[in-house]
C-alpha cells in the first residue's frame, strides 16, 4: 500500500470516527499540546453555543472559559499525569454569556505510538440536575439545619414565633443532635439577632468556676480576683446566653438560676448588689429534665421556669432520611473548607451509613465525613475512607444471629438503645412487661 492510500485510508476513518461522535448526545472536543482545539462535535456546539468552525483552532478557554480555566485546568492535569479525570463538575459560560454546570470526562489524547499529543474531553449539561439539588437544598434547609424528617419540619414551622417570644426555651436531644445550631436558629429569627450569642457548657465547668462564669465577679471576692471581671450574663446582654448541658448543674446553682429567671437580676460573685439581667435565656440537655425531676436531682421550681416551651430534637437514627441529605452538605461543606473537589460519595458509602445508629448523632456523622475527606484522593469517597470501627460494625449487622436467642437479645439491645437505657420505655417499645424485661437481660447479662 502507497504513502498516499494510507493517507487516504486515515483520513477516511477520521471521518467516520468524527461522524460517530457527532453523533452522541455528549458534546466531545479534542486539544493539542498547546491547549487548542482541533475537534468540537454537534453536541458541543448545541450545548456552548458555539460552532465548530468558531472553536477549532482557538484556545479551549477562550470558549468554555471555565472556572477551572487556569491554575486547575484539566486539560493540564490529564497531559501532565497522563491519567483520567471522571465526573468533574463545573461551571462554564456558553456563547450568550450565560453560566451553567456540565459534568467533565477527561483523557490523554495519544497517537500510534502513545505519545500523549493533547487532550480529549466529554462533557454533559447537568444545570437541570444542579437546580433539582438546589430547590431540595431550599425545600430542606432551615437556618443552617439540614433536615427532611417531618419531625424537624414541625419545629421549623414554629421556630419563627418561638424566635419572636421572649420565654425561656428548653431543648431537650441527645448529644450531637444540633442543640446549640437550633438555639443559633431561635437567636439569629429574634428581635435580638443583632446582640451576642453567648454559649456556656454548663457541664464542662466545676461549681465554682461556673458561677464565677456566669454572674462575674468583684475585686477580691478570692485569692486571685485581682480586678472585676464581667460574666457571661453581662456579656449576653441585649442578646441570647444559651446554657448547655443545664441538667448537670450543681443545687445550689439552680438556685441562682432560678433567682434570675424570677427577678431578672443578679448579683456577681463578691458583691451584695444586684445587677439587671438582660439576656434571653435558652437552654439545653442530653438528659431528659423531667427523668431529674422524678430523681429528685433537679429543682420543679427551675424545671417549669426553664420548660415554657420546649422543642426535642429527635436522634439521627429515628431520622435516617436525613443521613444522605447531611452527608451531602458536609462534602460541599469540607471540598470549600478544604479546597478539594471531591464530587460525590459512592452508594456503598450511603449503604454503610445507612446501616450505621450513630450514637454520636451528626457530630458522628460530621466527623465520619471529614475523616473520608483526609484519606480520599479522587473525586468520590468510596468504602475503604471510612473508619474502620464504622465499616466492621455494619458487617456485623449484615451476619443476622442464628438462633431465636440471639434474635431476642438483639431485640432488647436495639431497643434500649433507642430508649437511651430507660427500661420501662424499652418495654413498652418491645410490648412487653418491664418485669419480663428485667428477668430477660439478667438472663442474658444486658447491663
Amino acid at each position: 500500500m502507497t504513502s498516499d492510500s494510507r493517507l487516504q485510508n486515515k483520513h477516511a476513518d477520521m471521518k467516520q470516527l468524527e461522524a460517530m461522535l457527532d453523533c452522541i448526545a455528549e458534546g466531545v472536543f479534542t486539544v493539542d499540546r498547546e491547549k487548542r482545539i482541533t475537534f468540537f462535535n454537534r453536541a458541543a456546539e448545541r450545548i456552548t453555543g458555539f460552532d465548530a468552525t468558531d472553536a477549532i483552532g482557538r484556545p479551549c478557554s477562550e470558549i468554555f472559559r471555565s472556572d477551572v480555566c487556569g491554575e486547575r485546568c484539566i486539560v493540564d492535569e490529564v497531559t501532565q499525569t497522563e491519567a483520567s479525570v471522571t465526573d468533574r463538575r463545573v461551571t462554564i459560560i456558553d456563547h450568550y454569556g450565560r453560566p451553567f454546570t456540565v459534568c467533565v470526562n477527561a483523557a490523554p489524547l495519544r497517537d500510534a505510538r502513545g505519545t500523549c499529543i493533547g487532550g480529549i474531553e466529554t462533557f454533559r449539561d447537568v444545570s437541570g440536575e444542579e437546580d433539582l439539588r438546589r430547590r431540595v437544598e431550599q425545600n430542606y434547609t432551615f437556618q443552617d439545619i439540614v433536615s427532611r424528617h417531618p419531625d424537624m419540619h414541625d419545629i421549623f414551622a414554629i421556630l419563627p414565633d418561638v424566635a419572636a417570644s421572649e420565654v425561656p426555651v428548653l431543648i431537650e436531644g441527645e448529644s450531637g443532635t444540633g442543640k446549640e445550631l437550633l438555639a443559633r436558629a431561635i437567636h439569629n429569627l429574634s428581635d435580638r439577632s443583632e446582640g451576642p450569642f453567648i454559649a456556656v457548657n454548663c457541664g464542662a465547668l466545676p461549681d465554682t468556676l461556673l458561677e464565677s462564669e456566669l454572674f462575674g465577679h468583684r475585686k477580691g471576692a478570692f485569692t486571685d480576683a485581682r480586678s472585676d471581671r464581667p460574666g457571661r450574663f453581662d456579656a449576653a446582654r441585649g442578646g441570647t446566653l444559651f446554657l448547655d448541658e443545664i441538667g448537670n448543674i450543681s443545687a445550689a446553682m439552680q438556685v441562682r438560676l432560678l433567682r434570675v429567671l424570677q427577678e431578672k437580676t443578679y448579683e456577681p460573685l463578691g458583691s451584695s448588689e444586684p445587677v439587671r439581667s438582660d439576656a434571653r435565656i435558652l437552654a439545653a440537655t442530653n438528659r431528659r429534665l423531667a427523668d431529674l425531676l422524678s430523681e429528685g436531682t433537679f429543682r420543679q421550681d427551675l424545671y417549669y421556669r426553664l420548660n415554657v416551651l420546649r422543642l426535642e430534637l429527635p436522634p439521627l437514627r429515628e431520622r435516617r432520611c436525613d443521613i444522605p441529605l447531611l452527608a451531602e452538605h458536609f462534602r460541599r461543606r469540607f471540598n470549600a473548607e478544604t479546597g478539594k473537589e471531591i464530587e460525590r460519595l459512592d452508594p456503598a458509602v450511603y449503604e454503610i451509613l445507612m446501616r450505621h445508629d450513630f450514637p454520636g448523632n451528626i457530630r458522628e456523622l460530621e466527623n465520619v465525613i471529614q475523616h473520608a475527606f483526609v484519606l480520599c484522593r479522587g473525586n468520590a469517597v468510596q468504602p475503604q475512607h471510612l473508619p474502620a470501627e464504622l465499616r466492621e460494625s455494619t458487617e456485623d449487622q449484615t451476619s443476622p444471629p442464628l438462633t431465636l436467642k440471639g434474635l431476642e437479645q438483639k431485640a432488647i439491645r436495639s431497643a434500649l438503645r433507642d430508649q437511651a437505657g430507660n427500661r420501662a420505655a424499652a418495654a413498652r417499645q418491645l410490648g412487653i412487661n418491664p418485669s419480663t424485661l428485667y428477668r430477660k437481660m439478667h438472663r442474658y447479662g444486658i447491663d
